[in-house]
């Protein structure tokens, strides 16, 4: 694949080895033992450390899918390491014989996605007056030649130790910056740089002139190298770019952002702009553009199992700073999505909206899910009917009576046959060529034929252009008087943990996954939006759940006078949702006196 090539060395592509995050950058960049004006909300070794990208290499879910792909597909786990070890990857540890499963990784390489890779990457596409100077030749210079596309992990490396970022360090300095090379990136603020291993394609596919996947000749590079040739894994960045989001900054009313007003890029929601310093050692600069490496997610419970299975003089991490890091990704999912609720005769229409740049869910789509939870109750308080049961002691999901949102992958009947697999639905990722189902919910701007041409349309399911909202109908039980609807994401399911354990014949990492899963609390859901009502509300002629200006409409169109039956012209309704809606004081008619009653109950 283009871009960098490992190995380390004079004539190789990268000169000078890569810095151990623990080696030079925790000296200057962490606050665990915090000054004045540096403390651990800011400092951004600390918060990278209790990331999942700090943890990439040492994450037990992935360890357990790396072993099933290097049994599914000879040297697979060179391609998963590219972007979950690439310090590994780059200097020679990963791309060998016997190495492509990880087990000559040594010391820095668990770094995960280090300080010292990102802050060394250099945009493959070189920008007269914008890119530094430096990487016109950097970029002649690279023997795997440049990507045609970002993604996959086919970063492009400084070859030697300058550290990269939006910075000019040298004007905060006084004209000199002493403590290590420098560059100026623009790069390094633009979402261009989170494709590199956000959008993930398979190359051993190529796409046919149906939309089928066909399997490459396995000797052979991919005869184009063009990603959307390439059978879709993951397209978080591409999501992304066919989005409102990628054409100009959008005001969500400060849900992202941190300091800044409105938000575009990856790094505007996931590294947040505060206000502090990002270094310990004079002069100190109090910056109000600061990115907080959070990298805010929506794993809910992977980063506890790391804390268990790896020594913090290791890891980086305490129990306050993991508390903390899943406290932020629980957070960021709540403020992913809104849920409105509508009552319109026996039926509840629960909408699920969508305020992430990407799909609803994204990213690595095996066990992950989102689901919507409706729980009907009579006026004694009773459980009626329940929709979309979780049971907290075996992980199991009801879901055959509500709304899931998820991707799922599988095998078309070629790969089945090649591989003596079932035709279907499948975890086998490196295996998989087939897209089953996809009903994510799209981000803002979306449009059917932009995602198409990303391979990020949906699939078995149907949104409009310019939908980034769901809407899913319950039938109201007659008993019922009053709802609890929740939605829930959960990061691993409790089938695809079984599947990592049962289909491991290898090692022992899918059994150390499920052991850690069930200790962690079966990667319990978390709730991202939550609403309690009552069904019927007097007033309430649009069925959201209050009384407001919104309803004095339908309230008008009602409106008949003293004895009169009711005859709405709105077709949707008909004199006895007339009389059940705003009939306050229950006798034959709506008219005057149900006004003041209506007026009454209309919120300010």
């Amino acid at each position: 694949m283009p871009g960098t090539q490992p190995g380390i060395g004079k004539g190789a592509d990268l000169e000078e080895p890569l810095v151990g995050a623990f080696e030079q950058c925790i000296l200057c960049h962490d606050a665990s033992t915090p000054t004045a004006t540096f403390d651990e909300s800011t400092a951004p070794f600390g918060r990278w450390a209790a990331s999942m990208m700090g943890q990439a290499t040492r994450d037990p879910i992935f360890h357990a899918a790396l072993a099933i792909a290097e049994q599914d597909a000879d040297f697979a786990g060179s391609y998963c390491l590219r972007c979950h070890s690439p310090t590994g990857w780059a200097e020679g540890r990963v791309a060998g014989a016997g190495m492509t499963d990880g087990s000559a990784l040594t010391g820095k390489d668990f770094d995960g996605v280090s300080c010292s890779i990102c802050h060394r990457m250099v945009d493959p596409v070189y920008k007269p007056g914008i890119s530094p100077a430096v990487d016109s030749g950097i970029l002649a210079s690279v023997t795997g030649g440049i990507p045609v596309n970002p993604g996959s992990g086919q970063y492009i490396l400084d070859p030697v130790d300058r550290r990269r970022g939006p910075f000019d360090l040298n004007a905060d300095h006084g004209g000199f910056f002493p403590y290590h090379a420098f560059e100026i990136s623009p790069f390094h603020q633009t979402s261009d740089l989170c494709a590199t291993c956000h959008d993930v394609s398979n190359p051993i596919f190529t796409k046919q002139m149906d939309g089928s996947y066909a399997l490459n000749d396995l000797d052979a590079e991919h005869p184009t190298q063009y990603k959307y040739d390439q059978f879709p894994v993951e397209r978080t960045f591409s999501e992304w770019a066919q989005s409102a989001f990628a054409l100009s900054s959008i005001d969500l009313g400060g849900r992202f952002g941190g300091n800044l007003p409105a938000v575009s890029t990856c790094q505007d929601c996931h590294m947040e702009d505060t206000t502090g310093d990002g270094c310990r050692f004079p002069p100190i600069f109090t910056r109000t553009n600061l990115p907080q490496h959070n990298f805010n997610g929506a794993n809910s419970w992977v980063i506890r199992a790391v804390r268990q299975l790896y020594p913090d003089i290791e890891t980086g991490l305490t129990g306050r700073s993991v508390n903390d890091a899943i406290a932020r990704n629980e957070s960021m999912l709540a403020r992913a999505s809104d849920m409105e609720t509508y009552v319109n005769g026996d039926t509840l229409t629960v909408r699920v909206i969508n305020f992430s740049g990407h799909k609803l869910p994204t990213g690595y789509g095996e066990g992950r899910r989102m689901w919507i939870n409706v729980k009907f109750f009579d006026e004694t308080d009773t459980l009626v009917t329940e929709h979309g049961a979780y049971d907290v002691t075996t992980a199991g999901l009801t879901t055959a009576d509500t709304k899931v949102y998820e991707v799922k992958h599988g095998l078309d009947a070629v790969m089945a046959a090649s591989t003596g697999l079932p035709e279907g639905e499948s975890f086998h990722f490196a295996l998989n060529n087939d897209i089953v189902l996809d009903n994510r919910i799209p981000p803002m701007g979306f449009v059917n034929a932009n995602f198409e041409g990303v391979q990020a349309e949906p699939v078995g399911y149907a949104y409009a252009d310019g939908q980034n909202w769901d809407d899913t109908d319950y039938t109201i039980p007659p008993t019922a008087v009053s709802v609890e609807v929740a939605v829930y994401h959960q990061t691993t399911s409790k089938e695809y943990i079984e599947f990592l354990r049962d289909a491991n014949t290898t090692n022992s990492a899918g059994m150390t996954a499920y052991n850690m899963w069930d200790m962690f609390g079966k990667s319990a859901p978390v709730e991202m939006d939550f609403v309690a009502r009552d069904l019927f509300i007097a007033g309430d002629g649009d069925g959201d759940g209050d009384v407001d200006v919104d309803d004095l409409p339908s309230f008008v169109d009602c409106m008949a006078g003293p004895d009169a039956t009711p005859a709405p012209l709105d077709a949707n309704w008909d004199a006895q949702d007339c009389l059940d809606v705003y009939n306050f004081d229950v006798d034959t008619d709506v008219d005057l006196e149900d006004f003041a009653a209506m007026m009454d109950a209309v919120e300010p």
